[in-house]
């Protein structure tokens, strides 16, 4: 069989209400300026999104497709054995011009009780802020159901919630079950289990160019509340030069960040999983055994599990995230 290599996928640009055209201006995604460009999901094994490699002599299939074929010679052993032919992650750009809705997510049990889909534990790694843009993120206090309810009806929500400024290099790690919002003015990557079941709370009273608001889910929400999940969530690390450093480290994925300006080697022998490539500055080239590919600011490459050793050559400094799944949690 034909030795795997570095993959690439063709993004899907998502128009949104919110959205802008940032992820086209400084991240390289292609579309016209006009659109309001919200989301790019860079590698999805959702439904109808399924990213197709864009790379080598793959190019063309999806990646439940590859999957099929190479199974735990793409994913891990342990993964292809948990998730089979569904790629278990789901990476996006977002682009908040405005603020997003004040939502949460199903967990796992929910999730597989009510859709027969999975939960939706994620994070952001923050790109870039305006001054004071703010991230919602769990209660400020323990709350009940009921007080949700009351502040709800009351147009008091906003009270209730924990408010955080982002600035560039934060992150922040929202388990499914704690409310949150994307506020004004952040561009940011998600990492995500692979899901798209989203319950909206609050919408900021918007409306559409029809003059249409669009859906809540209130019901579904209340149930799928963390009422205890309080407390700042912000997460940010010194980093030094060359030095991997650990953002997130979960039963669904580890998220890792790295700024280099000279040869970093990497040894995934003892990793029974993909790693996954962001690069959120700079360029640099990956060196494997059987050749080298390029990752430049905003692309997104996905190293299959057989693939244990690589060089990472900045050009001239790059920073990059570094995403796979724990091999003591499958």
């Amino acid at each position: 069989m034909t030795e795997l290599y570095p993959i690439k996928f063709e993004p899907f640009l998502k128009d949104k209400i919110w959205g802008g055209n940032s992820l086209v201006k400084n991240y390289g995604k292609k579309a016209d300026l006009s659109r309001l460009i919200g989301e790019s999901w860079e590698l999805s094994s959702v439904q109808d999104n399924l990213s197709v490699i864009s790379n080598g002599f793959l190019a063309g299939n999806n990646i439940e497709e590859i999957i099929e074929v190479y199974m735990g010679d793409i994913t891990g052993e342990a993964v292809f054995e948990r998730f089979g032919n569904e790629f278990p992650l789901l990476i996006k750009f977002i682009e908040a011009k405005q603020d997003l809705s004040v939502q949460v997510h199903p967990d796992d049990k929910l999730a597989r009780k009510l859709h027969n889909a999975y939960g939706k534990t994620e994070m952001w790694y923050i790109l870039e802020s305006v001054p004071f843009s703010k991230i919602y993120t769990g209660f400020n206090r323990p709350i009940s159901r009921e007080a949700f309810k009351t502040a709800l009806a009351e147009g008091k929500i906003l009270s209730l919630l924990n408010t955080e400024i982002a600035e560039s290099g934060d992150a922040f790690f929202t388990p499914a079950g704690r409310i949150h919002a994307i506020g004004a003015g952040n561009v940011l990557v998600e990492i995500q289990q692979t899901s798209d079941i989203t319950y909206r709370v609050f919408d900021w009273d918007r409306k559409n160019k029809k003059g249409e608001s669009r859906d809540l889910h209130i019901d579904l929400a209340l149930d799928a509340i963390d009422y205890k999940a309080t407390g700042k969530s912000k997460i940010r690390k010194e980093l030094i030069p060359d030095m991997t450093e650990n953002l997130v480290r979960c039963p669904y994925f580890n998220t890792n960040i790295l700024h280099f300006t000279s040869l970093v080697k990497k040894d995934f022998n003892i990793i029974d999983s993909f790693i996954i490539y962001i690069c959120t500055a700079g360029e640099f080239i990956i060196h494997w055994e059987k050749g080298a590919v390029i990752l430049t600011k905003g692309e997104t490459v996905l190293i299959p599990a057989m693939i244990t050793d690589v060089v990472l050559e900045p050009k001239p400094e790059a920073m990059v995230l570094e995403v796979f799944i724990n091999a003591d949690n499958q």
